[in-house]
This record gives structure tokens, sequence and C-alpha cells, in this order.
């Protein structure tokens, strides 16, 4: 298994579908345990099998959301 930070930090898990094609999970890591990992991100909790786990790591808080009209003022 790969080395991951406590629960409740920020990660980014590579692991490989069913299909054999590789996707990412971005968001708060759950849970790890020998055989699970659980992701919290945009596309709900992630269940993700660490046999299907090729690389994580902790990752930086997102950034700040941008204020609305700045894009608008500097064309």
């Amino acid at each position: 298994m790969v080395n991951l930070p406590a629960p409740g930090r920020r990660v980014v898990v590579r692991y490989l579908l069913p299909t054999g094609q590789a996707t990412d999970a971005l968001g708060e890591l759950l849970s790890a345990d020998e055989s699970t990992l659980v992701v919290d991100g945009k596309r709900g909790i992630e269940r993700i099998p660490t046999g299907a786990v090729i690389a994580a790591k902790e990752v930086p808080p997102p950034p700040a959301p941008r204020a609305r009209g700045a894009a608008q003022e500097n064309p």
C-alpha cells in the first residue's frame, strides 16, 4: 500500500477502474485500511480498493474562490 497521510487531509489518489483505465479521486481522506480508501470529493464519497491504487499523495487546500466581477474589471 502507498503511504497516506492521516484521515482528514486532502489527497489525490490515482487508481485503476475495472476497465483498466486510470482515474483520480481528489478530496478529503475519510479513512484507509488494508482493503479500502474512502475519499470525499466533488463526485461524492468514493470507496477505492487498495489493490487498484497506483499512487496517492497529500495535496494543498483548494484555492480561495475568485471574486465574481474580477475578470470583467480587467478586460
